[in-house]
């Protein structure tokens, strides 16, 4: 049986009045051995889900409980349940989206950012005392969440694609984890930012884009904060550093070191035919394994050479310092004993670590007291751990709507997703979020039918989730 919220405004009988006065008293003086606790069934629901609102440890001897949005007006319910007349009442904020069961849960469809926010679990004894009280935060991330952690943790990274390129070639300094409340982002050469090395701008309100002093004309920025270079020289090896600014005035920044090789390059533009260079092997690790920074290069008539962590060649970032005369090796203070340094001027890190990913320097020194400097970029990724997917309703009839959610607890991943074991070919009624771990498949078809899988990866592992079968019905 279940009774409208006009019972709340209109005349009640005296079952209803019982009941409407048990749910509003405000006796806070609870019971030491009132345990009751709730928990959200996903922990994190994205608008267009389900999500349930699961009581654990429920009181015996109730009179009454019921659910109500926020923690302390009480006026504020969704639905009240009276175990003694085995009645549900829709309270006030019922939106005709929720479901009262009688072991307490609460089950909301549906979900929207609106629904986030408080919900508070009351419990009323047979003496008309209140039991338990308890509360839980409900958050409804929007559908430009990537599911799992949120990107704000995360600050800007910076990805060469491809990760090496020749004089005359292209090259995309891709941008990831881009702030959420974007308002402008800059372009600078080099590693310190002001305005005669500005590359380029991008305003997100005005979708408007700008050239600084420092654009060649071969720099295009877009939107998504990447900077592609084309037809690229050896003038253009060194730092770029990226500038995002938030709506809150919050400033990131992230760097990047193009090395151009100019090996095979026909122009007469170089700097010489031999340039001092690292490349690292592989261009992408795993945690734990190894990572060789191959130097190529080393001038005639080396004296001695240094490896600094980062870009500042201080005493502070100094892993080691190797004389060629004296053939000694002096540790710094950044070495961390997992490091090995080599004669031919090569590094090896390892049993590598994500805080190992980074920028590294080596400087060499020649009989002539010619220093010549020269960096490399080192990636070390996690390895990914099975994503969890999500279907709003895993039975749905043909011209509804179905959304699925890949949910993913490693960050720097992308996904992709598969239909009865293949590549999901997209339709024109499919869309898929910007992070791409949301499909939603609009005016469902029976073709559709079938089973759902996504695929998490980074560029050392991937990970597919457990399939989920959509079931379509005719109407």
């Amino acid at each position: 049986m279940e009774v409208s919220s006009e019972l709340f405004s209109n005349g009640c009988t005296s079952w209803q009045r019982v009941l409407l006065t048990a749910s509003l008293l405000t006796c806070w003086f609870l019971p030491t051995t009132a345990r009751v606790t709730i928990e959200s069934l996903p922990p994190q629901v994205v608008e267009g889900e389900n999500v349930l609102l699961r009581v654990d440890n429920m009181p015996e001897n109730l009179l009454v409980f019921g659910w109500y949005r926020g923690m302390t007006n009480l006026r504020q319910a969704i639905a009240l349940h009276s175990l003694y007349y085995s009645v549900t009442v829709k309270g006030l904020k019922h939106s005709g989206r929720e479901t009262l069961y009688i072991n307490g849960t609460l089950w909301i469809q549906n979900v929207t950012q609106e629904d986030t926010g408080y919900y508070t679990f009351q419990t009323i004894s047979k003496q008309g005392e209140m039991v338990s009280n308890t509360s839980l935060y409900l958050h409804v991330y929007s559908s430009l969440f990537i599911c799992g952690r949120p990107t704000t943790l995360v600050g800007p990274t910076i990805e060469l694609v491809p990760a090496s390129v020749a004089a005359g070639g292209s090259v995309l300094l891709l941008v990831h984890n881009i702030p959420k409340y974007l308002q402008s982002l800059f372009w600078y050469k080099g590693l310190i930012v002001f305005n005669k090395v500005e590359i380029a701008r991008y305003r997100r309100a005005k979708k408007s884009r700008e050239s600084g002093p420092a654009h060649s004309g071969r720099e295009t920025v877009y939107s998504n904060g990447s900077l592609l270079l084309q037809n690229v020289t050896w003038k253009d090896t060194g730092f770029y550093t990226l500038r995002t600014l938030t709506r809150y005035q919050k400033m990131e920044f992230a760097h990047i070191y193009l090395q151009v090789d100019t090996s095979l390059s026909l122009c007469c533009d170089t700097l010489d035919s031999a340039q001092l260079s690292i490349d690292p092997v592989p261009q992408h690790a795993a945690e734990g394994g190894s990572v060789l920074l191959q130097v190529h290069n080393l001038p005639e008539g080396l004296q001695a050479f240094s490896w600094y962590k980062g870009v500042l060649s201080t005493q502070d970032f100094k892993i080691a310092e190797y004389s060629i005369a004296t053939k000694s090796i002096i540790r710094g203070r950044a070495h961390s004993r997992r490091e090995i340094g080599y004669t031919n001027g090569s590094l090896l890190l390892q049993d590598v670590t994500e805080k190992d990913s980074g920028l590294y320097t080596l400087i060499t020194i020649d009989s002539n007291v010619r220093i010549l400097t020269a960096h490399v970029q080192v990636n070390i990724h996690k390895l990914v751990t099975q994503p969890a997917m999500r279907v709003t309703d895993s039975t749905v009839r043909v011209q509804s709507s179905v959304v699925f959610t890949c949910f993913s607890y490693n960050t720097g991943i992308s996904i992709r997703w598969l239909f009865n074991n293949q590549s999901l070919q997209l339709t024109e009624r499919m869309t898929l979020s910007p992070s791409k771990c949301q499909l939603r498949i609009h005016t469902v078809r029976k073709e559709d039918a079938g089973e759902y899988q996504c695929e998490a990866f980074n560029p050392v592992s991937s990970k597919t989730s457990l399939p989920v079968r959509l079931t379509v019905m005719n109407e």
